[in-house]
């Protein structure tokens, strides 16, 4: 076994069966595949739901997150969110990316590191505001991830209609304007999300730290990713960039997200790893 954990292996193994069945679809249009892919996927959803209620009723008496159970939340809502994608859009190949990504994501729970905890603080008022903090910032993550998906598909299929370099992988996404006004309304969603995440997350750090902790690296990166995607809202409706800058500046601030989340190992105060 390549994990300590029974269930996230037996989830891991699911997944990646479920996977190559979507990808046998995507690539012949096999129906059949896509059908046995969606019920393995279903089941991958049914274990992951039984495992957060789990983790539910644990952090009632002790208000904590692991790595660990944290990639497993982020991963669950993706799955969720591929089915509300299939139901919606009919677009194979989106619930298909989106689903791989969840799938890496539950795959860092290989790495062996120590189960640490994400303290929350002693004080009531700022352990409320983290969990709060904590909520909205993986509901964010989760629908930013699928805006980044969206703004590379519409940059890879804008070159290539550009370029006049027809694939059959084309005939699979949804067309440019659909995906532009998908991947706005989706930032419509995750930016409110991102900005009410930092503001609880900021009140929190202000009752519990020194003000010189805003300018922790995490902290910082946060903020740039935030001020990165409320100027391409902004600009998106009043220079009227077109979908091509949009997804541009929705991947910048995308990439700033990931750097946070990585600079955790290097933070003062909100160690993840």
């Amino acid at each position: 076994m390549m994990t300590q954990d029974l269930l996230t292996d037996a989830v891991l193994y699911i997944y990646a069966l479920s996977l190559l069945f979507f990808v046998s679809d995507a690539a012949s249009g096999n129906r059949s595949a896509r059908r046995v892919g969606t019920g393995l996927l279903v089941f991958v959803w049914v274990i992951q739901t039984a495992f957060l209620l789990y983790i539910l009723v644990q952090s009632l008496s002790n208000p904590s997150l692991t790595i660990r159970e944290f990639l497993f939340y982020v991963s669950w809502l993706l799955v969720s969110l591929s089915f509300l994608l299939n139901r919606w859009l009919r677009a194979d190949l989106l619930v298909l990316l989106v689903n791989v990504v969840g799938f890496a994501v539950l795959a860092l729970n290989l790495l062996e590191h120590q189960r640490r905890k994400m303290e929350l603080a002693t004080e009531e008022v700022a352990r409320r505001l983290l969990v709060v903090h904590i909520s909205f910032i993986t509901l964010a993550f989760v629908v930013l991830t699928v805006t980044a998906l969206l703004g590379s598909m519409y940059l890879f299929l804008h070159r290539r209609l550009k370029t006049k370099k027809w694939t059959p992988l084309m005939s699979r996404m949804p067309g440019l304007e659909l995906i532009d006004r998908y991947a706005y309304r989706s930032g419509l969603i995750g930016v409110p999300l991102l900005l009410l995440s930092l503001s609880t997350g900021t009140a929190a750090l202000m009752l519990t730290k020194s003000l010189s902790d805003l300018l922790d690296l995490k902290v910082v990166l946060a903020y740039l990713a935030g001020a990165v995607y409320v100027v391409s809202l902004v600009r998106s409706k009043i220079a009227r960039d077109d979908g091509a800058e949009l997804a541009r500046w929705n991947l910048i601030g995308y990439a700033l997200l990931i750097a946070d989340f990585f600079a955790s190992a290097l933070s003062s105060f909100h160690r993840m790893f």
